[in-house]
């Protein structure tokens, strides 16, 4: 595997990740007109896409069951344009973000933290990363919103890593929800949090389960075989490799800035943990 990939999305993650947890996002979806957390998240999400609908966002985000996808799109656009959406979203991340940091962080390490990040989201070619590209396109706030700033440009980041996932399962010959059953077989996302999450009903986790087990991933408990094993050591080492960082050297220097953020979000359970996405708290 990249290690120095992993590493940088162990430490850049959890600054995008904030705005899922956060309550900051979810009262300015609920303020802008949106129907519920869903609806808030996939519109939250997909805004800079434009006014999507379910089968597009459901191949876009992948992992979550077209059910859940189509209870929210299209119709968020009927209650706010992906403007207005992606005007309050990056608002309410960049408080988020500003209440959440470690009251005595000098704003000068905010800067240099994000102007860090900006490059990097620019040394990254995302011409066939779909999601990446929609972030990569959004204009960058202002130069005093540097919260706001910081949060856009992990955001490039982590939705470049998260294409290249897509991709690296399908090349593997899994769907999302094999995906999923596979990530929750390795042991470091509880099945049930998966699940639900994503929105899979348990009959549709139990089928997939099945035909994993058929294919020779899967025991029948659930657990991943030899075989699975295998599958998901290339799966991370082929999403680390479409992760690689352009610069190394740019890349180390975010992960020396970012980790004390990262550390500081759990530890303050800004991110609580499990987590859906499997991020591990950041090593002291």
């Amino acid at each position: 595997m990249n290690g120095l990939a992993r590493r940088l999305w162990a430490a850049v993650e959890p600054l995008h990740a904030l705005s899922y947890f956060a309550p900051e996002t979810a009262d300015a979806a609920r303020e802008v007109g949106l129907r519920g957390w869903w609806m808030g998240y996939f519109a939250g999400r997909l805004a800079p896409a434009g006014p999507v609908g379910a089968a597009t966002g459901q191949a876009l985000c992948f992992v979550f069951a077209p059910t859940r996808v189509g209870r929210a799109l299209p119709d968020a656009w009927g209650y706010a344009s992906p403007e207005q959406v992606l005007r309050t979203r990056l608002e309410a991340t960049g408080a988020a973000l500003a209440r959440a940091l470690p009251d005595d962080f000098p704003p000068e390490e905010l800067r240099a933290l994000t102007e860090l990040l900006e490059r990097a989201a620019d040394a990254y070619d995302v011409e066939d990363r779909p999601l990446a590209t929609a972030w990569a396109r959004v204009p960058r706030p202002g130069t005093r919103a540097w919260p706001e700033r910081l949060w856009l440009a992990a955001t490039v980041l982590r939705e470049h890593r998260g294409d290249g996932h897509i991709r690296a399962a399908a090349e593997h010959g899994l769907t999302g929800l094999d995906a999923g059953v596979t990530h929750a077989a390795t042991g470091l996302v509880p099945a049930a949090l998966l699940r639900t999450t994503r929105g899979w009903t348990e009959e549709e986790w139990a089928t997939a389960a099945d035909t994993l087990a058929a294919r020779g991933l899967l025991t029948a408990d659930g657990r991943l075989t030899p075989s699975g094993e295998s599958l998901r050591t290339a799966l991370e080492a082929r999403t680390d490799a479409l992760a690689a960082p352009p610069d190394p050297e740019l890349a180390e220097r975010i992960i020396t800035r970012a980790t004390p953020l990262a550390r500081h979000l759990f530890e303050t359970a800004a991110l609580p943990t499990p987590n859906p996405m499997g991020l591990p708290r950041p090593l002291p």
